[in-house]
């Protein structure tokens, strides 16, 4: 079942990693655990704002992978799958906050005279470097304002990188919808920053 690449690595098909996972394979696991931790963190962690929850999401998307691989249709690739499981774990996850819960966060992003509370200390995200740190926060604090889908459809694009029609199939739409969508959250979040103090 195993290839060897020019590095003497072992590397396996995407076929190969589903046939592996599907056999309870501990190295088709380790591998899938490798090959998409860093996406599927990124993803979690770009729609949650916070680190614990997003390895927590991380745990629970590899996880049902593992136990829902039998059924696991390969109508799009598995890296879709994947993503798929990610955005509608980390939504999940958001909609399962208390009312209370979430009028605590959203109060907690402005101090007593309305101005954006910016915990730079605790914002992490892999793909922002250090001297924009302070505006990323601003940013996603705004992302995480939008609605779900369109959250959904910036992260896929703006943070994960992906086409349109990778998150027209994570989304489960249309490509002409995504772009609707990204077109929408950026309208809105031009609005938002508009609104910011000086």
């Amino acid at each position: 079942m195993y290839r060897l690449n020019k590095n003497d690595e072992t590397l396996l098909t995407e076929q190969e990693l589903i046939y592996g996972l599907r056999n309870g394979e501990e190295a088709a696991f380790k591998e899938l655990v490798d090959r998409f931790q860093h996406k599927v963190f990124n993803t979690a962690l770009g729609l949650l704002q916070h680190d614990t929850d997003a390895e927590d999401i991380a745990q629970e998307v590899f996880i049902q992978v593992y136990r829902s691989v039998n059924n696991f249709k390969a109508e799009a690739s598995l890296a879709t799958w994947i993503y798929r499981i990610t955005v509608t774990k980390s939504l999940d996850y958001l909609r399962s906050k208390t009312r209370k819960k979430r009028f605590g966060f959203i109060s907690s992003l402005f101090g007593n005279d309305n101005t954006p509370v910016v915990d730079v200390a605790d914002f992490n995200h892999p793909g922002v470097q250090l001297d924009k740190k302070e505006d990323a926060v601003i940013l996603f604090k705004l992302i995480a304002e939008l609605p779900e889908t369109q959250q959904a459809a910036f992260i896929l694009n703006k943070v994960e990188e992906l086409s349109y029609r990778e998150i027209a199939a994570i989304l489960n739409t249309t490509e002409p919808a995504v772009d609707a969508l990204l077109q929408r959250a950026k309208q809105n979040l031009r609005k938002k920053i508009n609104q910011l103090p000086p």
